[in-house]
This record gives structure tokens, sequence and C-alpha cells, in this order.
């Protein structure tokens, strides 16, 4: 099992903390933080679409098929009742000399990424206390 550890900084600010890296998560000014780094929602969304890219990626060199100017963009929605991100819009832009008849194969891989499938059939989710760490 792989482990991801978040800690309060200050504000609504957080480090994220995963293997060798540290990335930082915080509000925009009009929620409440500073707006020094992206929101967890945004990384949510951010998560889902570098995935479809390295899937995209992976076939498209898989193939032999050009990958310089493949881009993924996403779009999304939230909604209020409950909190959570309501809709999802990916468009994938290929490079010029994709074939099309590699189109719906390419498309059927990107949309089987891992982070797209975890959505699509979702994990289980166990949220539980666990003893406080003294400070010091």
């Amino acid at each position: 099992m792989s482990t991801m550890t978040v800690w309060y900084l200050d504000g609504d600010r957080f480090a994220v903390g995963m293997r060798d890296h540290v990335l930082t998560v915080d509000q925009p000014v009009a929620e409440g933080g500073e707006d020094t780094a992206p929101t967890p929602t945004e990384l949510f969304i951010a998560s889902l679409t570098s995935c479809i890219a390295f899937y995209v990626r992976r076939y498209l060199a898989r193939h032999d098929l050009p990958t310089a100017g493949m881009a993924v963009t996403a779009e999304y929605t939230l909604a209020l009742r409950p909190a959570r991100v309501d809709d999802i819009r990916v468009d994938i832009t290929l490079p010029e000399g994709v074939p099309a008849d590699r189109r719906e194969a390419l498309l059927a891989v990107a949309s089987h990424c891992t982070v797209h499938n975890s959505l699509t059939t979702p994990p289980q989710v166990k949220i539980a206390l666990a003893d406080p760490v003294p400070v010091t």
C-alpha cells in the first residue's frame, strides 16, 4: 500500500508528502486562503487530466506516432450540496500526423487511465481518527 501524508502549515495551506515529493495546497483569496498553491480540488482534476495525458502519450509512443503538441485540457463545474465536482469535460488535442484510424483506440486507452478507472469504479474510502502527535 502506498502512503501519502498531509500536514498543516498555516492559514489554509497544507503540505502533501508522497515518496520524495512535497506539494502544497491552499485556497483562493476569495475563499479565505492566500492563493499560494492549487486547491485540493484542482489537484484532483489535475490528477485525472495528467493521468489521461500519460496514457495518451504512451499510446502514441507505442505506435510510433508523434507526441509533440499533444495536450489535454479539462473543464469542470462544482456542485454545492454535497460539495463535490459535478461535471468534468476532458479534451485531448492530438499532434498532427495521428491517423484517423488510430483515434478510436487511443480514446479507449485514454478513457481507462488509472484515475478515470478509480472514478468510474470508486475505491472504498475509510476515514478514521488517529492518535494525536505531540507538538514539539
